[in-house]
């Protein structure tokens, strides 16, 4: 369902969690995006490759460091991300009702915060 959503902006739902991710914290650092979405340092370079390629991030080295920030184009699909996010939230709680919807996102908060 959230790949369906996202797909009229021309990404899957893990490049817009990427995304938001480098939106809220412009700068951030590769292994802190692998550590919040749960993937190895690997995928998450090979997905800011791919959103360099697309014109949304751009990442700056110095020294061993590297920091990825939003582009304009990145920045600006930001409000669109979140929309999309709202239209998914609504489609699931149509679907499971408000009291089953609030617990799954409960529960998968939950989870993510364990296993960080």
């Amino acid at each position: 369902m959230a790949d369906e959503e996202f797909a009229p902006l021309g990404i899957t739902s893990s490049y817009a969690i990427l995304l938001n991710s480098i939106n809220e914290k412009p700068g951030i650092h590769p292994k802190e995006i692998s550590q919040q979405m749960q993937l190895s340092p690997s995928t998450v370079t090979r997905l800011i490759e791919k959103m360099e390629t697309r014109g949304l991030v751009e990442r700056k080295s110095s020294g061993r460091i590297t920091e990825v920030y939003p582009t304009k184009t990145g920045t600006e699909l930001q409000v669109k991300i979140v929309e999309c996010w709202t239209s998914l939230n609504n489609k699931y709680t149509s679907i499971l009702g408000k009291e089953n919807s609030a617990q799954l996102t409960e529960s998968i908060t939950n989870a993510i915060q364990t296993l960080r």
